[in-house]
């Protein structure tokens, strides 16, 4: 603050020195029944967030050329992890959760550890690096609808979806993040960014933003601000997201899942309605596997549990039954060629977008 002794020009400064101020010293964050005060907050960042984040808030602290990816730019006030809808602020919550939880495959750490008030306080400091907060309010809260049951038939379209909005160009075929668009995508700041890899996932791994299907569903609606995955929410109805869902879970063949659990259960009543099962043995072809006769549904389960890679072959197996390649691609089937004639998704006003990024 530069104060004029001798000149009523003190009296300007003064006022425009605190204009900007005391907003800052004011912000506020609201978390349940807690209220964090971003004077608090101030202390708990340069002690714990300056080195990464810096102390403008811009990402530039000094660990910064070191981290990949980069530390976020509060400045900017793009945030990939919302429950608010794509363009918009997040909520104070949302930060909470994000401060809390930490960022898997990155160098955030989760901090938990602090107790609720100081994380609370927290979040309000970092809604002073960014004008928008003092211009804007936070985007309405999305609505989640209940998750319906997993079903083959829910897998099964899911696939088809995952075709016809073209995820595999970014996540490819089997999920592992090595789509043909991979290498080119980069983020908001020109950062290169890398698809997330569900083939990898374990029964302890989660994505960016969260770990239950109703994250993952959400987000499909919200998109991940600042990388190339867009938000679906004007392209895709609830029950088609809901498919999807439960087809992207299986591409985790590591995580056991309930998804997972359908395809096998799947695949065994198939085998056993097989001739094997009518006392004639049978060789599966998928499975390199042969079929002994009073055992052809145990014998199925077996597979997908001894078999090297038994779990991507039973998943294949699965697509193959109705009527997908093993990739997921629509073949010649009633149900397939109806959808892909009629089915209202598709990468509508995404132009530059044709990657995706959960």
């Amino acid at each position: 603050m530069v104060i004029y002794m001798n000149s009523d020009k003190w009296i300007v400064n003064l006022v425009l020195t605190l204009g900007v101020a005391v907003p800052a010293w004011t912000q506020q964050a609201h978390v349940g029944n807690l209220t964090g005060h971003a004077d608090s907050g101030k202390k708990l960042y340069r002690r714990y967030c300056v080195g990464c984040h810096g102390p403008l808030g811009d990402g530039n602290g000094e660990n910064a050329p070191w981290i990949d990816p980069k530390p976020r730019d509060f400045v900017a006030a793009t945030f990939k992890c919302r429950s608010t809808p794509t363009g918009t602020l997040p909520t104070d919550q949302d930060l909470y959760n994000s401060v809390s939880r930490g960022f898997t495959n990155s160098n955030m750490p989760h901090w938990d550890s602090l107790a609720p008030q100081n994380r609370t306080d927290l979040v309000a400091y970092l809604k002073t690096f960014s004008p928008r907060w003092q211009s804007e309010k936070a985007g309405e809260v999305i609505k989640v609808p209940p998750e319906p049951a997993v079903t083959s038939q829910s897998i099964a379209h899911g696939a088809d979806l995952f075709q016809k909005m073209e995820c595999w160009k970014c996540h490819g075929q089997q999920g592992r993040g090595d789509g043909p668009s991979a290498p080119t995508l980069t983020d908001s700041k020109d950062q290169p960014i890398r698809p997330y890899n569900f083939a990898d996932a374990t029964d302890d791994s989660r994505f960016k933003c969260g770990v239950t299907n109703e994250d993952l569903y959400r987000i499909f609606i919200t998109g991940l601000d600042g990388t190339p995955m867009p938000s679906f929410a004007d392209v895709i109805q609830p029950n088609d997201a809901w498919d999807l869902v439960h087809y992207l879970r299986t591409l985790q063949t590591k995580r056991h899942s309930k998804e997972n659990d359908v395809v096998k259960e799947q695949v065994a009543r198939r085998q056993h309605l097989r001739p094997g099962a009518r006392g004639e043995s049978s060789f599966d072809p998928q499975s390199g596997v042969q079929i002994e006769p009073a055992n052809a549904a145990s014998n199925a389960l077996a597979v997908s549990k001894q078999v090297p890679g038994s779990i991507d072959q039973t998943r294949n197996f699965f697509l193959t039954e109705h009527g997908r390649q093993p990739t997921g691609a629509c073949v010649a089937s009633w149900r397939c060629q109806h959808f892909c004639t009629i089915g209202n998704v598709g990468r509508q006003n995404l132009e530059g977008h044709d990657s995706v990024e959960p």
